[in-house]
Formats: C-alpha cells, structure tokens, sequence
C-alpha cells in the first residue's frame, strides 16, 4: 500500500469514527496531538478516550487537499476541516496541515499546524 493510499483510508475511517481501525494504524506509545486542549496525547488507550470524549461533543469531518512529505520524511497533508457541535450548528471550517511521523507502517507520531 502507498503512503497515500494509507492516508486516504486513515481519514475514511476517521470521518466514519471507526477508532478502533484507526488505533490499529498506531504505535502502542504513539504521541497524538490533542487538537482541542492542547498537547499531546500518549499511547493508544490515551488516543482512544480522548476520541470518545470528542465525538461525544463535537462532530470533525477532514478533506485531504494535498499530500506531501518533508525532509524528515513525514508525511505533511493539508487538509479541509469543518467542525460541527452535535447539534449540527457550524462551530468552525478552516484549513490545516496535520502532521504524521510513520514508522514500520505504524504512526509514532501526529502534529497539528495551522496554515
């Protein structure tokens, strides 16, 4: 599998909130950026709750526009994300570039950038 074929599957399950085919993708001690607190997340248990505690409030859909890799050989995707309470009302719709340090076909690590 490419690298973007890996990604466009990561982002598939991730709108469908299928967490667990997405925890698989992970590195037990993986570092995931908590996108709404702040910081990071560590390891798949901490991953795990922090997505039950935001689909519980919030409802994130992402758009891959772009997929690149930089220097370090991580794979850079500029992506489109509308964020919506449960509710449905539209709580932000902005562009940003997330981050993926992929090794052995596992994440080890996922950062957030604003663009």
């Amino acid at each position: 599998m490419t690298l973007q074929q890996f990604l466009y599957n990561l982002y598939e399950a991730f709108n469908e909130r299928e967490i667990e085919t997405i925890i698989s993708l992970m590195h037990s001690n993986v570092k995931w950026a908590n996108g709404m607190e702040g910081g990071f997340v560590y390891g798949q248990n901490q991953v795990r709750e922090y997505w039950r505690k935001q689909f519980d409030i919030i409802q994130p859909q992402l758009e891959v526009l772009n997929v690149e890799t930089d220097e370090n050989n991580r794979a850079i995707i500029t992506v489109h994300q509308i964020v919506r309470d449960i509710e449905g009302n539209l709580l932000f719709d902005k562009m940003v570039k997330q981050i993926f340090t992929i090794e052995n076909g596992l994440i080890t690590v996922f950062e957030i950038q604003d663009v």
